[in-house]
């Protein structure tokens, strides 16, 4: 029989090649793997799903709000990390802003943007921390006060004019007006509060450190880099068991202790830091009265 021209040959082996890659590959290997998950680790391989009375309230792996329709934190439940994304699985990611975004955009009064709504400005990373540590702190009593934050939540920055010899201005740039500058002066020059619209790019910016010690914990202000962490720091449950204890009637220990039992180590016992599963003790404390 003559043989088939060698150009046909490898053709046919690369389709041999593709159809063998393919069911292997595309059909027995997941499949395999798939089985083996089912049957050795069934509830990780299902997303470890938590189930309540029948019903399926979230993952243990994916973090979630605690809040009520208007997004005010829910008293008696402990509260997640921030979350960029909303705690949306299809929006996971971090904000991608960094330790240098420290100037808002203050909105304008009247002004819409592009799409007919009002303008709301833009939050600088750092404002965002201090707006959040603000808010922590009162929720749970303590000073939400920290380092570069001004004592009515907003980054404590200022723009310094010229930017370069003898300050003759200098601006609170996110304070907007009439808003009273967290300091009345700097270098001798009357501290100013900040005009919506105006530009102050010119001018050198200048964070101030202050005095101030934080309470609130990093995480309670500090969204992590997938935005649905599940867990929260030790300290920052710590930080609000006294208040879930008060609001469902608890002895503050009892609530300690189940802070404790959903404590998970390091992992590999040596990286990262001891973590509190949020989900899994909110339903825990679901359960103390049944």
């Amino acid at each position: 029989m003559e043989r088939l021209p060698s150009w046909i040959r490898q053709h046919l082996a690369a389709l041999r090649a593709l159809l063998v890659l393919t069911l292997v590959t595309g059909a027995i290997y997941p499949l395999l793997v798939t089985g083996v998950a089912q049957a050795v680790m069934n509830g990780n391989a299902n997303g470890s799903l938590l189930r309540e009375s029948g019903k399926d309230v979230g993952s243990a792996l994916i973090g979630q709000s605690f809040t009520d329709g208007d997004g005010n934190p829910l008293k008696k439940y402990f509260q997640s990390r921030p979350s960029a994304g909303g705690y949306d699985p299809l929006a996971s990611g971090a904000s991608n802003l960094g330790p240098q975004d420290v100037l808002d955009t203050l909105p304008v009064p009247g002004a819409k943007d592009d799409e007919g709504n009002p303008d709301t400005g833009r939050q600088s990373l750092l404002t965002q921390v201090c707006a959040r540590s603000t808010a922590v702190g009162a929720l749970e009593g303590v000073s939400g006060a920290r380092p570069y934050c001004t004592g009515d939540g907003v980054g404590a920055v200022l723009k310094v004019f010229p930017a370069v010899g003898t300050p003759t201005r200098v601006v609170s740039v996110n304070q907007a007006c009439p808003a009273t500058p967290f300091i009345p002066a700097y270098q001798g020059v009357k501290v100013e509060c900040g005009k919506p619209g105006e530009d102050y790019a010119a001018g050198r910016t200048v964070p101030v450190r202050g005095n101030a010690r934080a309470v609130v914990p990093p995480d309670a202000v500090t969204a992590s880099g997938s935005g649905l962490d599940p867990h929260i720091s030790v300290a920052y449950a710590e930080l609000q068991a006294p208040r879930v204890a008060r609001e469902r009637g608890l002895d503050v220990h009892r609530v300690r202790t189940l802070i404790a039992e959903h404590t998970t180590g390091r992992a590999l016992g040596f990286m990262g830091e001891p973590g509190v599963n949020v989900l899994e003790l909110n339903l825990d404390l679901d359960r103390l009265k049944g």
